[in-house]
């Protein structure tokens, strides 16, 4: 294994999520010795991204998680004191599974499955988990023989009940109805899936798009731009307008309101210019203020959930920044604010990971650190013991929350996260193209609630099979499931559902830990619809590490690399990087023309 020279010494060893990604990266880039590692057998931690199968494996393990029965003795020199991590990662919890989907009822699922799979009609299915398809009829077409019903309900006997209703003859069925989805067709196709766990999208002018850039890590991704904003109201979804088009493109506004909204976009974009107009309200709430603009209630509600995304009571001059800085990301790379990764969230963890294993950075799956080995005159953190028992000389820790033992905590007081993933048999709101990218907000049921923010994804973005569509909510998404089609409805059909709990640490002081100096907490994903905290925070501990290097600079491009000898004139050895000055466009040209590497794969 990587790690058979025992005593060997790194600056830093690092554990897995976004923020741990980033700062080893940073610090391979500066030619720090990084050595990351994780007990899982994939990238990106609770950041992750997974095909069906994948996922499934993933929902069994945290199902039959338990503690470690490894023994806590460790070998520590005179002078030295061992620090167990945690054996058990807590920061998952609450994890249910339903599937609504049919089952090609021929072949009972093999051995090493959660359990058989449970379809419903129009009830809601309660702690009954899904079932991987397996056996001989696993890969087959799904249709039924001519003459056979399919089958529509499982009893907990585990009997097929049939249909009360004879199906059609072909003569009757005028137009086709559209070929159902089966379970099993789900697992045939579960590898054209990337199911991530976080619901999150990448602002156009956010802090992890900028370092995209700056960092030249975008080369080992491609993006998409978000397609369209919708919301949840008068039981019913509709489309926001917020660019300049589609404000006045928009039927569902009069031409008053479509005045009353440009005009109040126009201010936000430029505020501080006007203080005289919101300085009265400085300690009033943002919705008070959008009541003294005399907005009509469907401008508050567009304002407030789709485009500020705020909560009522947010103080005026937060709400005013929010709304800009919506409006300047419009336009940077497309008709919305917000660009998302092909093969979903996952690959931005893993886009750094790449950059620090370019730059010498040595990373081992499957593998785990035991035990940090402190040093008694100091405090301070000197070495690690993995899995093993091999012990690695380290400088620096950077460890998710998640592995942070309780007696480690003092005043830890974290909220959690209610998220869910959808598969779903078509979008939440049908349009011309099938390929829509959308942002779903459902404002608060009761006052004081949160907001469900649903990201829906269609096949476009290598994250679900043609037919489908995919969605992750978050926080507190709606416990009931969407109901069944009928005939003639336009509403999707859920054949697939899962939800958990996610600790979310992300305000937690690191003054809350009992933990040397030099061992670093980076916080699980946070309830934020971007990923500006987890940059943020990479940032503070890489300046930490090491204040006078600069923060993930420019990587070089394969055609400003001058080797030994091939150079013009013979210039020297290695290679000379590009001034980032000339080799990023200018703003001006940024809005005009699509970076090379953000470019929106067309629809």
């Amino acid at each position: 294994t990587v790690f058979s020279r025992a005593n060997e010494t790194c600056r830093l060893c690092s554990f897995p999520g976004l923020s741990e990604s980033v700062i080893a990266a940073a610090c391979s880039r500066v030619g720090q010795r990084v050595l990351h590692v994780d007990r899982r057998s994939y990238y990106a931690g609770n950041w992750a991204s997974f095909t069906f199968n994948g996922l499934l494996s993933w929902i069994e393990e945290y199902k039959q998680a338990g503690p470690s029965d490894e023994a806590a003795q460790e070998k520590v020199e005179e002078g030295e004191e061992a620090l167990a991590l945690s054996s058990l990662d807590t920061s998952i919890t609450n994890v249910e599974v339903f599937c609504y989907a049919r089952y090609r009822g021929n072949t009972d699922p093999g051995e090493g499955h959660l359990s058989r799979p449970t379809f419903i009609n129009e009830a809601v299915l309660a702690g009954d988990e899904v079932a991987q398809a397996s056996g001989p009829d696993a890969g087959a077409e799904e249709t039924q023989p001519e003459g056979e019903v399919p089958p529509q309900a499982y009893e907990t006997q585990g009997e097929w009940q049939d249909e009360q209703q004879a199906s059609p003859s072909p003569a009757e069925s005028q137009p086709e109805p559209k070929k159902q989805i089966t379970y099993t067709k789900i697992v045939k196709e579960g590898r054209r899936f990337n199911i991530d766990l976080v619901s999150k999208l990448m602002y156009s002018r956010g802090s992890l798009v900028d370092l995209l850039i700056k960092s030249n890590v975008s080369r080992y991704a491609e993006f998409k731009n978000v397609t369209r904003i919708l919301t949840y109201r008068n039981g019913k979804v509709e489309q926001v307008p917020c660019s300049r088009a589609d404000v006045f493109g928009s039927k569902q506004l009069t031409v008053v309101e479509k005045r009353m909204l440009m005009k109040f976009l126009t201010f936000c974009l430029d505020f501080e210019q006007h203080p005289e107009e919101y300085q009265d309200f400085s300690v009033h709430s943002f919705w008070d203020f959008l009541l003294t603009k005399k907005l009509t209630e469907n401008l508050r509600h567009f304002i407030l959930h789709s485009i500020a995304m705020v909560t009522p009571d947010v103080c005026t001059v937060e709400g005013l920044r929010a709304t800009q800085h919506f409006l300047r990301c419009l336009g940077r790379y497309g008709n919305t604010p917000f660009l998302f990764p092909l093969y979903g969230l996952g690959e931005i963890p893993q886009c750094f990971c790449r950059m620090c294993a370019v730059f010498g950075g040595i990373y081992c799956l499957r593998q785990s650190v035991r035990c940090l080995v402190l040093d008694k005159e100091s405090g301070k953190c000197k070495a690690v013991i993995d899995s093993n028992g091999q012990r690695i000389s380290c400088s620096h820790f950077v460890v998710e929350d998640g592995y942070i033992g309780l007696d480690q905590r003092k005043n830890v007081d974290s909220r959690q996260i209610s998220r869910a993933v959808l598969i779903t048999d078509r979008s939440i709101l049908p349009s011309d193209s099938e390929q829509q990218i959308s942002l779903v907000t459902v404002p608060p049921v009761e006052p004081g609630s949160p907001v469900v923010r649903m990201v829906e994804l269609c096949s476009s973005t290598m994250t679900c099979m043609p037919g489908t569509c995919e969605s992750c909510c978050a926080p507190n998404p709606p416990l009931s499931p969407l109901p069944r089609d009928r005939e003639g409805s336009e509403v999707p059909s859920v054949l697939w559902a899962l939800y958990f709990n996610m600790r979310d640490t992300s305000a937690v002081d690191r003054s809350s830990y009992d933990l040397p100096s030099n061992v670093h907490v980076c916080t699980s994903p946070d309830a934020a619809l971007g990923s500006d905290h987890a940059i943020k925070l990479a940032e503070a501990v890489f300046r930490q590490l090491l204040p006078e290097e600069e923060f993930c600079p420019p990587a070089p491009n394969p055609e400003d690399i001058i080797y030994d000898g091939e150079g013009p004139q013979g210039e020297g050895p290695g290679f000379e990087e590009a001034d980032p000055a000339e080799a990023l466009p200018s703003q001006g040209e940024v809005e005009s023309a699509d970076l090379f590497f953000l470019n929106a794969i067309p629809l």
